[in-house]
């Protein structure tokens, strides 16, 4: 039998797959205990505040541990997997007999005995080494060693008191914890080694400790009769996409001065053309469609007002402008709305546009949004018209000056050379960072937009 030495094991860490990221939750292990890997090869699949991501194996080897199960937010440099990379085809797992016993305390501690994820603890480990966050504070040592010199002074010779461990938590944990009014020295752990988990703290919060009499007197409002029923409820733990999309807008409402304008604009020349190149052999095989041209038209309003494009630079209190594109699609997926953007738009032309926007929106309903495809946007277009909404109020993509929503695009009376007809008609609403863009860039924005989808002839004269 092989035995696996800690020289041959590589630890596989959770890597940073996005700028800034701090933790990744495992969706999905593609390999077990035992299993044979090769370089490259994809391991699992975890979700980030941004997308989904695989992550390849960087080396080949035997699959010893899985560090944590499925549905475990892990922080970004901690070991996910344990890989053999002598060659060897160890067990997954060793018979507890055959453990060798607790080193004594001046030992070096031996290798801890492999055991499958999910079966629990390994019966021939009684000690494991001590964890930085499970060491005694030293203000809790000094209190131990004072106590001991009071009670020989008063004649007791007893030993210390032995002081009670920390309970096993992460920061993240021990705020969600404080917030809910959780005691963790209340709580049973989950998590591996006994560190106590978010889930593990939301269940001990269920039901919320009713509050003392002096609480009610002094804090609480007025009580009111109870009208909800907590068995017909859901609760969702915000993470992920959904969490990073929540703060992401929080941040960007309350940081950037938003206004919005509105035009409502006749479009049937513009869904005639559509109908046109959908027969064109230029764009045989593509997407075409009415978000196309909406997107070729913002690209020609932004050409013709460059200074919309750009960001603000709050440390170096700098307007930075950009002489590039990269424009942004709002997309709906199950994990919740994410933005990938279109790198280099502007420097597109019409077909190389259409095959672009048709791979961003099929990458992004497959949920295989990179984090680099939705870093370095610059202004974004989201279609609410999709929906059948008329319009909205959108709020800023972060980092960028500008956002355009587009409406449905419906049937409707209009004055057309003199005379009521029924027009194909849209709604468009852009909201732009005051800061950066004022009322009659905007407007110029804005207008141009609507006066190529009204004409869109300009697309040749303006672009």
């Amino acid at each position: 039998m092989t035995t696996m030495t800690e020289a041959s094991v590589r630890e596989f860490k959770m890597p940073d797959v996005g700028e800034g990221l701090t933790e990744a939750e495992i969706l999905k292990w593609y390999v077990q205990p035992g299993d044979t890997v090769t370089d490259g090869q994809v391991v699992c699949e975890v979700e980030t505040a941004k997308a989904a991501v695989e992550l390849p194996i960087p080396y080949d080897g035997v699959v010893r541990e899985l560090r944590f199960p499925e549905g475990t937010t892990v922080d970004v440099g901690t070991s996910i997997i344990a890989v053999d990379v002598s060659g060897g085809a160890a067990p997954a797992e060793t018979p507890a007999e055959a453990a060798p016993e607790a080193p004594a305390a001046e030992e070096k501690p031996a290798a801890r005995t492999p055991v499958l994820v999910g079966y629990g603890v390994s019966t021939s480990a009684t000690k494991r080494r001590p964890r930085k966050g499970a060491e005694i504070p030293a203000q809790e040592t000094v209190q131990v060693a004072v106590a001991a010199v009071q009670a020989e002074l008063n004649g007791h010779a007893a030993a210390p008191a032995a002081v009670e461990q920390r309970p096993l938590a992460k920061p993240p944990v021990r705020k969600l914890a404080k917030d809910l009014g959780v005691d963790l020295a209340t709580v049973t752990p989950s998590g591996p080694d006994g560190v106590i988990t978010r889930e593990d703290v939301h269940a001990a919060a269920v039901p919320a400790p009713a509050p003392t009499a002096a609480q009610v007197q002094v804090t609480a409002p007025p009580a009111a009769p109870a009208t909800y029923d907590t068995s017909r409820e859901t609760r969702v733990p915000v993470k992920g996409v959904r969490k990073a999309t929540a703060a992401a807008m929080v941040g960007s409402a309350f940081t950037a001065p938003h206004v919005t304008e509105f035009v409502t604009v006749d479009v049937t020349r513009t869904m005639k053309l559509v109908e046109e190149l959908k027969q064109d052999k230029d764009m045989a095989g593509l997407r075409v469609n009415p978000l196309l041209l909406i997107a070729k038209a913002l690209l020609v309003a932004i050409k013709r007002n460059p200074d919309v494009n750009a960001s603000w630079d709050e440390a170096a209190q700098e307007i930075v402008l950009k002489h590039y594109v990269n424009l942004g699609i709002a997309a709906a997926t199950p994990r919740g709305l994410i933005v990938p953007n279109i790198k280099d738009a502007h420097a597109k032309t019409l077909p190389q546009l259409a095959q672009s926007l048709g791979e961003l929106v099929a990458t992004a309903r497959e949920g295989k949004t990179s984090p680099g495809a939705m870093q370095g946007g610059t202004v974004t277009i989201t279609n609410v018209g999709v929906f059948g909404i008329d319009t909205g109020t959108p709020i800023l993509n972060p980092g960028e000056s500008a956002i355009l929503a587009v409406g449905a695009i419906k049937l409707q009376p209009w004055v057309h050379k003199g005379k009521v007809k029924p027009r194909q008609v849209t709604t468009l609403a852009l909201s732009f960072d005051h800061r950066l863009v004022d009322g009659e860039l905007g407007s110029k924005v804005l207008a141009d937009v609507a006066a190529v989808l009204e004409q869109p002839k300009r697309l040749i004269t303006w672009g």
